[in-house]
C-alpha cells in the first residue's frame, strides 16, 4: 500500500490527466468536501455525487485548462498537506488566473474522508468578472 502522500500524489495526477472516476474512487462514501467561502463552488458537500455535481462537472465545464499542480506536500499520521497552484481561464469572461492553495486532506487506510481547501479567492473573483 503507498504512504498517503503517495495516495494524494496520485490523485493530482489524475485529476491533471482528465481521469476524475478514478478520483472519485479514493472518496469515501461519505467523504466531507470543502471548497472556500469565496471560491465559485464554496461550500461543504457529502459524498462523491456530490463532489462531482458540485466542483469537478462546473470546474470541467466553466474553465479552460483549469489545473491544480501541487509543489510540495506535508504529510503526519491521516492528514496530508498539498501546498501548490491554481490556473485556468473563465470561459464567460475569457480572464486566466493563477493563485497559491493549500489542501489539507485526510484519509483513512487509502480512501480519503475530508478534504478542505485554502486559496486566494479574491484572485479567483477577479476572473469570474
Amino acid at each position: 500500500m503507498a504512504d498517503n502522500s503517495e495516495t494524494i500524489r496520485d490523485l493530482y495526477n489524475a485529476f491533471a490527466r482528465g481521469d476524475i472516476p478514478a478520483v472519485l474512487s479514493a472518496l469515501d462514501a461519505h467523504v466531507t468536501w470543502t471548497e472556500a467561502e469565496g471560491f465559485p463552488y464554496g461550500g461543504t458537500y457529502s459524498g462523491p455525487d456530490a463532489v462531482l455535481q458540485n466542483v469537478f462537472l462546473k470546474l470541467g465545464t466553466e474553465w479552460e485548462g483549469f489545473a491544480a499542480v501541487p509543489n510540495e506536500f506535508i504529510a503526519a499520521g491521516d492528514a496530508v498537506v498539498a501546498l501548490g497552484e491554481y490556473s485556468g481561464t473563465y470561459k464567460a469572461t475569457g480572464t486566466r488566473f493563477s493563485a497559491p492553495f493549500a489542501h489539507v486532506w485526510k484519509l483513512r487506510g487509502d480512501r480519503v474522508v475530508a478534504f478542505r481547501q485554502y486559496t486566494d479567492t479574491a484572485l479567483v473573483q477577479k476572473a469570474l468578472r
